[in-house]
């Protein structure tokens, strides 16, 4: 079976090992399982890791301490974001002449932090502290990055949402600092290495 019936996923290999158990990559017709697979704290460990990019794009959460959602485009409707995704695969595919999956999974492991800073408190002062991030939620960092630098780059802008995230995802994959993930990713590393 290929992904959307299009891309073999069968040669794929996450080659972090950290990241192997949180990255389902079985290959899915149809990457929609409606919450079937969401049961329990670490659910994203069985959602295919195109079905969470697809539930990111939906929703992308708030930027920084503004409870704000990106932009128009966060709706509830799957069929759309379904749509758009298989968009996003197919310009992968044109401009890079790479299985799109295998690239968008490389682009998630370069842009996942391995360390953020959280604050502390000790005696009335706060302090910010170095920690590592865990696995799981290094991938929905990651996520949650490249879909909200995607959808900036496409406000107010000619290019569509689709070809702000396809470029995002190419971007991520060649370690550039012109994905907004990336760019945020090195950004936090480096607050937390001025921390220790």
């Amino acid at each position: 079976m290929k992904m959307f019936g299009k891309w073999d996923v069968a040669h794929i290999k996450v080659q972090e090992l950290a990241l192997q158990p949180y990255m389902n990559i079985d290959a899915i017709l149809v990457p929609r399982s409606s919450g079937r697979l969401g049961l329990g704290r670490l659910y994203g460990k069985k959602i295919p890791i195109v079905e969470r990019l697809m539930n990111k794009m939906m929703v992308a959460g708030h930027r920084g301490k503004k409870h704000k959602l990106s932009s128009y485009r966060n709706t509830g409707k799957s069929v759309s974001q379904y749509k758009r995704v298989l968009k996003v695969f197919t310009i992968i595919e044109q401009k890079t002449k790479k299985n799109p999956i295998e690239v968008y999974v490389k682009a998630i492991e370069n842009a996942a932090p391995r360390e953020e800073i959280t604050t502390i408190e000790y005696g009335g002062a706060r302090y910010p502290q170095a920690v590592e991030v865990a696995p799981q939620r290094r991938v929905d960092i990651a996520l949650r990055f490249m879909v909200q630098g995607a959808y900036q780059k496409a406000f107010n802008s000619k290019k569509s949402a689709e070809e702000c995230l396809a470029e995002e995802i190419i971007a991520a994959y060649a370690a550039d600092t012109k994905s907004a993930a990336i760019s945020k990713k090195l950004e936090l590393e480096r607050q937390a290495d001025a921390s220790r």
